[in-house]
């Protein structure tokens, strides 16, 4: 039978994630907005990606070999359907953004420093032409995770607080949420 709320470890990823990847957004913007704070701001978002990349591939297999819930039977298939392929994109991007970031600054030729001392190899040749379509490429894929962020999180509380369907209440770890009608109409 499956369970009705995520098991504590990715429950911790997720909320983790979910600030790492919030925070690397946030700083991503600073970023193209400030050439003062930029230098400091790379040095914060470089660790951040990688702990992301790392933690997303923990989270993949905490995801592959432990049973999740199922999404509520009164659900649409098509709001099924979209879920499943939407949870699918979120992997995609949590992979393809810091790898795209690294292979961006590699490109560049620019250090993917961690810490002071501290560098990742490069994982492209330099190519000034590689280093602007990963640029791009990075900074629109941002855009769109957050969009998917905005919606995930819309869907999220709507789920929860209208539909009430247990299906934020799976990844928080709480019970079900009652309607007070519901409520009410047993006490009689």
């Amino acid at each position: 039978m499956p369970p009705s709320s995520f098991n504590i470890t990715a429950r911790i990823l997720h909320w983790l994630m979910a600030a790492m990847i919030l925070t690397m957004l946030f700083v991503g913007v600073g970023m193209m907005t400030s050439l003062t704070l930029r230098p400091w701001l790379l040095d914060l978002h470089i660790p951040l990606g990688v702990a992301v990349l790392l933690l997303v591939i923990v989270r993949l297999i905490n995801r592959l070999t432990r049973p999740v819930p199922k999404l509520p039977g009164e659900m649409p298939g098509w709001q099924k359907y979209m879920a499943t392929i939407l949870h699918w994109v979120f992997y995609a991007l949590m992979f393809a953004l810091p790898l795209s970031g690294w292979a961006q600054l590699s490109a560049g030729g620019f250090p993917v420093r961690l810490y002071p001392g501290f560098h990742l190899p490069a994982i492209l040749e330099q190519n000034p032409t590689s280093y602007a379509l990963l640029h791009d490429s990075h900074r629109i894929m941002a855009w769109a995770f957050f969009f998917m962020i905005v919606g995930h999180l819309s869907a999220a509380l709507i789920h929860g607080f209208i539909y009430r369907d247990n299906i934020l209440q799976s990844m928080i770890g709480q019970k079900k949420l009652t309607d007070k009608s519901e409520e009410i109409c047993s006490d009689q």
